[in-house]
């Protein structure tokens, strides 16, 4: 960065760091602990779908390498604005195979030249009262931040901030309030 973008204000993007997401067990402990929220065992990794041969074949080699014996661990969806969500399933107490799996599918969509397409990676817990969060892993600012959603596609705010005061000092969390977007109805939650 140069001395003019210095003083235009101007500022580099954070590069994702996909390590970031080997995190998340030791965050789930605090979690836990602070909350009462525990890993559901499914996670999501959302991304803008191209057109074309290589990565039909890309999107084949990701669904072989997380299927296990026993049937499908993997499903793909697409939501009403286009992206393809990958579902991947886990015992619930198996979070780092989980975290793994989420960690291989970016990093395969990453080395084969769709990294551009990522947009997000998210992991589901459940309170013990029954509701739903997710912790959510921006690809593109490599920062995390969580989802609450409540029924009637509402938020629970104060639930949102709590989560960050518990596990703030485990993961980089997203400053910008304003990018912690909703993701409702994503596999997962």
């Amino acid at each position: 960065m140069g001395f003019l973008d210095t003083l235009l204000g101007r500022s580099k993007p954070v590069k994702p760091d996909l390590d970031r997401l080997f995190a998340l067990p030791t965050a789930a402990v605090t979690l836990e602990a602070a909350a009462g929220f525990t890993p559901t065992g499914l996670g999501s990794v959302c991304f803008r779908a191209p057109e074309g041969g290589a990565f039909a074949r890309l999107q084949r080699d990701v669904q072989e390498l997380l299927d296990a014996d026993e049937g499908p661990a993997v499903e793909f969806s697409t939501d009403d604005y286009g992206y393809t969500w990958l579902l991947a399933r886990h015992a619930p107490e198996d979070l780092p195979g989980l975290v793994t799996d989420l960690h291989a599918v970016n990093a395969t969509l990453e080395a084969g030249g769709f990294g551009p397409h990522l947009l997000c990676s998210l992991v589901g817990f459940q309170g013990p009262d029954g509701r739903r969060l997710a912790l959510v892993y921006l690809y593109k600012r490599g920062t995390f931040y969580p989802f609450a959603p409540l029924p009637g596609d509402r938020r629970d705010n104060a639930l949102e901030l709590e989560v960050r005061g518990a596990v703030g000092a485990d993961l980089p969390f997203e400053d910008d309030l304003g990018r912690w977007f909703p993701v409702w109805g994503a596999p997962g939650l």
